[in-house]
This record gives structure tokens, sequence and C-alpha cells, in this order.
């Protein structure tokens, strides 16, 4: 047994007792006064007990509430209407807190370790998007919002600079579905992907992620993904897609932004599936924009329409620069609340002087 478990245990222990206790004390306040203590008071340990103790005691601590409440009614003389709503009340109270003690009992955690191992698990996600270090002459930056607002989300971004070298290698995924489910499936993709980005070949990558997501077996196993491989030294591009919307290019020659196709099917759905890059030049002035479908498709617009606004929109909100704040302003205006939505840009600013 860890150090870790050892301290839970003991607090669970700890806790389960004083509630115990507690329970008592309160059952005793309401036989000895039964005019001053209303027997909904029994409520607090059995309530504070779903916050700090774990599934396999918060079962006990209820049972104990009701048969207290219980002993209450049997030295009852007077039944009034205000006391049996009370004692409906608190069998109804208990009866939820026994079907969510069920629900946690796999988890085996307290509710508010649950919760703080959920947030922990968001910020790692979090974390994972975190781009790494880059040479002065480039710019990169990500934005991740979730469907409704929620803390988590099924679209990820994984990026790596293998040994510190001169390749900067960057994947944006989307997962099926959205929300706290595809949140839960990101957490465990993220993990891998971002192992697998830094380890394999850049023409290995989405062959080797589509094949663990193959070996997973999930009912809804898919995902979609693009995959951005830049030699930073020479601005050499490779791009490789799994059944993801394209890529845009800001050709700062030209001053306009274009579609990037890359064809391949969505990981997770045909083994051994070889994906072909589309190559080009990120030049001095050029952007390169991943982005998940969440961002262009409504459910009034379709993806072709969205991604013509998506240009339009982009040649406005990044007219002042890439690191201006147009990113979080683009990401703002695009989309869909109820989808999750990631946006990453790649920028190779014009060379500085040293």
């Amino acid at each position: 047994m860890s150090s870790w478990t050892r301290a839970v245990a003991v607090f669970d222990s700890g806790a389960f007792l004083t509630l115990v206790i507690l329970s008592l004390v309160v059952a005793a306040a309401i036989t000895v006064f039964p005019d001053q203590v209303p027997p909904v008071l029994i409520l607090l340990p059995m309530t504070l007990g779903s916050i700090v103790v774990g599934p396999r005691q918060l079962p006990w601590l209820v049972a104990l509430g009701l048969v207290l409440v219980l002993g209450g009614v049997a030295q009852q003389v007077e039944f009034t209407v205000r006391y049996v709503i009370q004692v409906a009340l608190i069998f109804v109270v208990g009866a939820i807190y026994l079907f969510f003690s069920v629900r946690r009992g796999p988890l085996g955690i307290a509710g508010s370790r649950g919760e703080s191992l959920l947030v922990e698990l968001r910020d790692r996600i979090m974390r994972v998007s975190n781009l790494p270090p880059l040479p002065r002459d480039w710019y990169a930056e990500v934005v991740l919002r979730s469907a409704g607002g929620t803390p988590f989300a099924g679209d990820f971004v994984v990026a790596a600079r293998p040994g510190a070298g001169t390749r900067l290698e960057i994947a944006v995924v989307d997962v099926s579905g959205h929300g706290e489910k595809a949140g839960a499936r990101a957490l465990q993709l993220s993990g891998a992907f971002g192992g697998l980005l830094a380890a394999v070949p850049s023409e290995d990558f989405l062959g080797a992620a589509n094949d663990y997501l193959v070996r997973q077996d999930w009912d809804e196993g898919f995902a979609t993904a693009v995959h951005l491989s830049v030699e930073l030294e020479t601005g050499a591009m490779q791009l490789r897609c799994a059944g993801h919307p394209p890529a845009v290019h800001w050709n700062a020659g030209t001053g306009r932004w274009s579609a990037v196709y890359a064809e391949g099917p969505a990981l997770g759905l045909i083994p051994d599936t070889i994906y072909e890059p589309m190559l080009r030049t990120v030049r001095p002035g050029d952007a390169v924009m991943l982005y998940t479908d969440g961002l262009v498709e409504t459910p009034t617009r379709d993806l072709s329409m969205g991604i013509d606004r998506l240009l339009g929109q982009s040649e406005r909100e990044l007219r002042t620069g890439f690191d201006s704040g147009g990113i979080e302003r683009l990401i703002e205006s695009l989309g869909s609340r109820n989808d999750d939505r990631a946006l990453l840009v790649v920028h190779r600013r014009w060379s500085q002087a040293p």
C-alpha cells in the first residue's frame, strides 16, 4: 500500500467516525429537544459524508441516519404534517445519496476527491496542448473551446520538437462526440498521441495513431486528425490528414489564404492505413492554420461554406498580425458554441536581425 493510499484510508476512517458521532449527537438533540431541533437536521452528517467519505463508508452512514430517524418516529406521539414531510424528505435525500454512492463505487473515492481528480485530468489535457519553445523567427498559438463552455473537450493538440531538433511536429485531433464523454477519450488519446509524436518518424505518426485507436475497440472508436511537420530551418512542410478538415495556408507573397487538402481515412476505422503527405514550404511571412470541424460546421452551414467563411474572417481578424490577439477573436467569431473547437496557427516571421 502506497503512502497516498494509506493517507486516504486514514482520512476516510477518521471522517467516518467523526460523522457517526455527529449523527448520534444530532439524533440525541432531536430526541431531547423535539420542539427546537427539527428531524431534518440529521441530513447534515449525511451531506457532509457524501462530500468527504468514500463510497464504501457512505451507505453505512446513511443507513445509520435513517435508523436513527426511524427510532425517533417510533417514539413520536403526535404526527403533524410538517413532521411527516420532514421524515419523507430525509428518506428521499438518503436514497439519493445511496444511489450516487453506488455510482461512485467503481471509482472508490469520495465526491470531493473525485472532483479534484477530474480537475487534474482536465489540466493534464491542457498541459499536453502546450507548444514547445520555438526559434525567434517562428510563432505558434493554440486556442481550445469546449462545447457549452464545459471544462472537458474532445478536441486537443499535441506538439513536440523531437530531441529539441529543428523539426516541429503538431497534431490537432477531434475525438468523436463532445463534452465529458469525448473529454474522457481525449485524455487517453492525448497521452498516447503525445508519446507517439515524439517517438516515431513523421511519416509514421498517423499510421501508428490509427493502429492504436483500432486496438481500443470503442463503440464510437474513431477520431479525425491533421498532422503538420515543419522543418524550422528551411520551412519545408509535410501535411497529413485523417478524415479532418483541410489546413489553410497564408501566402505572404500573394496576401491570400488557401485551403491545403490532404486525404486519408479517420483514425480507428481501417487498420494498416498509410497516410500520404501534402508537401509545401512555409516561407518567411507565411502561416499555416489547423482547426477542428466545430469551427467551420454548424447545423445550418456545411463544411465548404464554413471553410470559405474561415478564410474571409481570417483575412479580417489577422491583418494586423498573428500575435495581436487575432486567434482569440477568430475562434470566438466562428463555429458553434455547442461543439468543441480548436484552432492553431504556426507563423514564420520575416527574418529579424540578430
